[in-house]
């Protein structure tokens, strides 16, 4: 993973808010997800889990995401500055909470809540 790459997974969450979380971050930054990629539940009982991979190098102009339906919980993995890059971005989109982080030497994650503005 390069130096200005995150990924974000997202788990626990209707699938329509997971597109929201995606989309609005495909908005801001270069992403491997394309439009036509929707998130989409697999199985009734198991859990899903939505993968992204965002080049947080300079975001584009973010305009502000769809109402979510629900809190959501989103990972980051990826370097220091990338993911400070991110969290300024969802800060400009969502409320968000803080649940954990974790740092290594080269990478740091990130697990937060998001919450409509």
């Amino acid at each position: 993973m390069g130096q200005e790459t995150v990924s974000v997974e997202i788990s626990g969450c209707h699938q329509d808010d997971a597109r929201i979380v995606f989309d609005a971050l495909c908005a801001c930054f270069a992403s491997d997800r394309t439009p036509d990629d929707v998130p989409r539940r697999l199985h009734e009982t198991r859990p899903t889990v939505w993968l992204g991979t965002f080049e947080v190098v300079e975001p584009h102009a973010c305009p502000p995401p769809a109402h979510l339906s629900t809190t959501v919980e989103a990972d980051a993995q990826g370097g220091y500055r990338a993911i400070d890059r991110l969290r300024i971005t969802l800060d400009s989109l969502f409320t968000v909470h803080d649940l954990t982080t974790a740092s290594g030497d080269q990478e740091r994650e990130l697990h937060v809540l998001l919450a409509n503005k």
